[in-house]
């Protein structure tokens, strides 16, 4: 049996997909925020923002987002907007680490696609893209950041990752989610099991046999 010890970690990325997401301006444009903390159960998606973000600010106002889902060779544009605010001034909890910048779009190379049911433009370049609204709102960790629980309307996905045939079904085999863990990128390494659930999904719907 392998020896623990308790230890005091400055973060607990343990290993979450990277997330884009994309909300309304005052002026009508829309802003791309990296977050790295977000998990779906059913038709709801939990998403981690911080209390400054510019994020946090535009769904107070407007309740529409989209959460777009990049894989592993976007990663050079995810970094490259990752230390940018669209917070201006700065908050001084960002301070010295990020720096204002309105068009992240230009700076990520990332093409804007209009929404089908929200305000929020989608990504282009991002294999999954989910128009969803903000149906609530928790703020945690004293206020220092909020847990948004937002209602998924629609999703869109490329070609490229989905089956060929049958219904509507993620291929695994050509989905490449951008990882993320303790501060670093990581890309969905070779399958090593599957669970007793999976031909529900991958015998498009078969009963699993003794359920």
């Amino acid at each position: 049996m392998q020896e623990t010890r308790a230890v005091d970690l400055p973060v607990l990325y343990f290993g979450t997909p990277v997330a884009l997401i994309t909300t309304v301006n005052p002026d009508g444009s829309s802003n791309i925020s990296p977050i790295s903390s977000s998990w779906a159960l059913g038709n709801r998606y939990m998403l981690g923002l911080g209390s400054e973000g510019q994020a946090l600010a535009n769904l107070r106002r407007i309740d529409h987002l989209v959460i777009n889902l990049p894989s592993t060779d976007l990663v050079e544009a995810v970094e490259a907007i990752a230390p940018t605010t669209g917070r201006s001034p700065v908050p001084d909890e960002k301070h010295p680490a990020y720096r204002h910048e309105a068009d992240k779009w230009s700076l990520g190379g990332f093409t804007p696609v209009t929404s089908d049911d929200v305000l929020a433009l989608r990504i282009a370049e991002c294999p999954v893209q989910i128009e969803a609204r903000a149906a609530q709102i928790i703020e945690i960790d004293g206020g220092s950041a909020v847990a948004v629980e937002a209602e998924v309307l629609r999703v869109h996905a490329h070609e490229s990752i989905l089956r060929e045939y049958g219904p509507d079904r993620v291929e695994t085999s050509r989905w490449q989610p951008l990882y993320y863990s303790f501060r670093h990128y990581f890309g969905q390494g070779e399958r090593v099991g599957a669970n007793f659930r999976a031909p529900l999904l991958d015998d498009d719907g078969a009963v699993v046999a003794g359920s």
